[in-house]
């Protein structure tokens, strides 16, 4: 239980590290990290496919493409990067605190102590696993979809300005 709590903690401060940093780079490694370590907490909660899709596709491929797409882009100017870098934290300050937020209002009521293991005799149809006794796990997904879909926006919007 220590450990899912630590990993939950090291999966929050790798994506806001992620977000953070100045460099492309560094937030396309910080990415895979993030990817990373939530393949682990996917595998730790006996979902093997769904943490091989993860570690393979989103900490792997998107790595690999986004560090192609990053070596084709003109460097910035270190007073450049410093320029963006005030312009995102003035764009992301509240980010921490709806962390802390979403953090408080899901701990320990929300979120299972032990997992639950259904017995191999029961089928379930895939609506009910996933609205009745999966329906945190799809909340997150969702949530780490919007992510990426809000940061690719993000992203072709500032190429755009340029």
């Amino acid at each position: 239980m220590i450990l899912d709590k630590l990993l939950l903690i090291a999966l929050v401060f790798a994506a806001l590290w992620t977000v953070m940093t100045r460099s492309l780079l560094k937030a396309a490694l910080g990415l895979a990290v993030t990817s990373a370590m939530i393949a682990i907490v996917l595998f730790r909660l006996d979902s093997p496919l769904a943490g091989v899709f993860e570690l393979s596709v989103c900490a792997g491929l998107i790595t690999a493409v986004f560090i192609s797409a990053i070596s084709l882009m003109k460097p910035l100017t270190h007073k450049e990067t410093i320029a963006l870098s005030k312009a995102r934290i003035k764009r992301y300050w509240f980010l921490p605190v709806i962390i802390a937020a979403v953090a408080c209002i899901f701990s320990k009521s929300a979120i299972p102590t032990g997992i639950r293991v259904l017995p191999q005799a029961v089928e379930l149809n895939v609506q009910e696993v996933l609205w009745n006794s999966r329906s945190l796990d799809l909340f997150g997904q969702i949530v780490i979809v919007l992510a990426g879909v809000f940061g690719t926006v993000i992203l072709f919007r500032e190429n755009n300005k340029k």
